[in-house]
């Protein structure tokens, strides 16, 4: 079982994650992810008519590979946001901790976020924070100011805006009461021609996070993190 313990930039605090759950820990105290609670809102009739389409297991390598690839170009963005000078030969870690050069298309996406950067010069305020209440806790991509209003920006890599996506920005939002508006970038978006990226603002659909949180209260409860069962080294 893979399991991956680590810490965030918030003292005190780790994430923890196995094939299909995701903790943030402080202390003795364990939180569910949004990213986690968010996935159990019901994904429409296009989710599974793709589902159906692909066969289970194809679908899995797919979701896999779509969060190696998100893994490495997050982790790239919040070098560029630190300062890092990029280089197409940098090694990245994916999901899985394996290091590998960036992909074309995993560069492509780093430049379309450069362009979006260079388009609407944002002022950071945090980048990879982590919210944690004692309900749920994640990590925001990006709050930054534009113009005279603070945003919460999610980073995506994909072509679609699922709603789960909508849920995670809206529960992050009210976590952080200064935060005025959401929005979702899309990075290497194939379908707009002349740029990109997509950038799109999002409503506020709060109560439908707390719809999907019901959900994983009823399905979850008394869960413990895996780790707490299994250990992490055995030998004799």
């Amino acid at each position: 079982m893979k399991i991956e313990i680590r810490k965030t930039k918030e003292e005190g605090i780790i994430q923890i994650t196995t094939l299909d759950e995701r903790w943030y820990q402080k202390d003795d105290k364990f939180i569910p992810s949004v990213t986690w609670i968010a996935g159990y809102y019901p994904k429409g009739i296009g989710f599974y008519k793709w589902l159906a389409d692909k066969g289970w297991d194809e679908a899995q390598a797919i979701k896999q590979a779509a969060g190696d690839k998100g893994s490495k170009v997050h982790k790239a963005i919040e070098d560029i946001i630190g300062g890092k000078k990029l280089k197409m030969d940098d090694k990245y870690a994916d999901s899985s901790g394996e290091e590998s050069e960036l992909t074309v298309e995993e560069w492509e996406c780093l430049m379309s976020f450069v362009d979006w950067w260079k388009e609407t010069k944002p002022e950071v305020i945090s980048a990879e924070q982590v919210v944690f209440t004692d309900r749920y806790a994640g990590t925001v991509d990006l709050v930054c100011k534009i113009g005279e209003e603070v945003w919460l920006i999610d980073f995506k890599t994909s072509s679609d805006i699922w709603a789960e996506y909508e849920l995670q920005v809206s529960a992050y939002k009210h976590a952080l009461p200064s935060v005025q508006k959401i929005g979702i970038l899309q990075l290497n978006y194939k379908r707009n021609k002349t740029k990109k990226f997509k950038f799109t603002e999002v409503e506020d659909k709060f109560d439908l996070f707390e719809s999907a949180y019901k959900i994983w209260l009823n399905e979850n409860e008394g869960v413990v993190p895996k780790q707490k069962d299994y250990p992490t080294e055995l030998a004799i």
